[in-house]
């Protein structure tokens, strides 16, 4: 009898614990099985409503089916953020281009004369200035003008010689003082004048040899002068040089013959077009630069010497190469990065190699292709949630393989 009574209780006592332990067994195979396929959606939306969610299919409040949401897999490092949330983070984006990369490089310049047309005025001999024409520094004066008379005992005696040679008729002796005359700078109408009229001048009359300005005027009425003198220079204003510089990183992109534009201060609005036309062999030792010789017509005379100028040397053509924006690329000490967008809300940070930086436009030498889509705002705070998945997907597969290891 008491055999039967143990038999009973214990029959009952398992049938008990077996009906209470077996929704939990069937509820942990639902959920492994309804995690494991990937045709059950997650959840439930309302189409107008992404935040209104139910457990299975339904109405929304405005009597509209339930859309269902599948999930979907997602790659290292890509991150999913709601439409909500990408248009208050303020999120640009831009396509990588494959264009022709103008490289133009800004800097700035002194206007000054053109040193090949700049002449110094020396006398020959030694005398006394008589009498000076032109009377300060950037007078404008034109070729035959005369610019001084001078006293010079010496050319009075090679005067005198050149009229005794031309009394003796002597064919010889003539050409050797003519030849001195023009030695000493006389002008071929002064030497006509002395074959005229055989009358020796005091004073000798010098003129200009050129058009231009003068500059550097070092001399008075009455000073005396030798060969060691400067007295003036004459400088041609109808081309002008302008010397700029250029960073030591830049030296490589500038060629002689670039097209070069110039802006001054002083004439708002106007624009000149010059080119390059020599780069100096050796860089400036205290500004780590290069000294670039540019040339500009000057036909009307606006540009004037010392002037401060706004210079920008334009790149020749070159082939086409990726670029992006360069407010899209997030540098860093070990690497460059973008963000690229997947779209439907979908980021992705991606290393990229930087090539020639233009202005506002950044060359792409590797990790991106023609018409890709990368954010140009709000990137960095997207960088570093993408950074931040993969290290987390990189940490659970690390501690996953040790698991399986043990």
């Amino acid at each position: 009898m008491n055999s039967y009574i143990k038999y009973a209780i214990a029959l009952v006592t398992g049938a008990v614990v077996g009906a209470l332990a077996f929704p939990f067994f069937v509820d942990t195979k639902t959920e492994v099985e309804t995690s494991a396929s990937p045709d059950e959606p997650l959840y439930w939306v309302a189409p107008m409503d992404p935040d209104y969610r139910r457990d299975g299919p339904g109405k929304s409040p405005m009597g509209m089916a339930l859309v269902p949401v599948y999930a979907k897999p997602v790659d290292s490092g890509t991150i999913e953020i709601s439409p909500a949330v990408v248009n208050n983070l303020g999120v640009r984006t831009a396509s990588v281009k494959l264009e022709r990369l103008q490289e133009d490089i800004r800097t700035v310049g002194y206007v000054q004369y053109d040193q090949d047309r700049l002449i110094h005025i020396h006398p020959r001999v030694e005398g006394w200035i008589e009498k000076l024409h032109v009377k300060a520094a950037g007078n404008p004066v034109e070729k035959g003008q005369a610019l001084y008379e001078i006293y010079s005992p010496q050319l009075v005696n090679a005067q005198e010689e050149f009229v005794l040679a031309l009394r003796r008729k002597n064919e010889r002796l003539i050409q050797a003082s003519e030849d001195r005359l023009r030695s000493l700078q006389l002008s071929p109408e002064h030497i006509e004048q002395l074959k005229k009229d055989l009358r020796v001048a005091q004073t000798v009359t010098f003129r200009s040899p050129q058009a231009g300005v003068v500059d550097n005027l070092n001399i008075r009425e009455g000073f005396f002068v030798g060969p060691n003198t400067t007295l003036m220079s004459i400088g041609a204003l109808d081309e002008v040089w302008v010397e700029a510089e250029v960073f030591e990183r830049q030296a490589a992109l500038v060629e002689p013959g670039q097209p070069v534009t110039m802006r001054l201060d002083f004439l708002p609005g106007r624009e000149w077009r010059g080119n390059v036309d020599y780069i100096y062999p050796s860089l400036e030792a205290s500004t780590r630069t290069l000294r670039v010789r540019l040339r500009f017509p000057n036909h009307g005379g606006e540009l004037r010497p010392n002037m401060f100028a706004q210079v920008t040397i334009h790149s020749l053509e070159h082939d086409e190469v990726l670029v992006i924006p360069r407010e899209a690329l997030i540098r860093t000490e070990n690497q460059d990065r973008v963000v690229i967008a997947l779209g439907e809300g979908r980021f992705r940070s991606a290393v990229v190699e930087a090539g020639r930086i233009a202005g506002a436009t950044v060359e792409v030498l590797a990790g991106l292709s023609a018409g890709d889509v990368i954010v140009t705002s709000a990137q960095f705070l997207l960088d570093s949630e993408s950074n931040k998945s993969a290290d987390l997907e990189r940490m659970s597969s690390a501690k996953q393989e040790h698991m399986n290891h043990d």
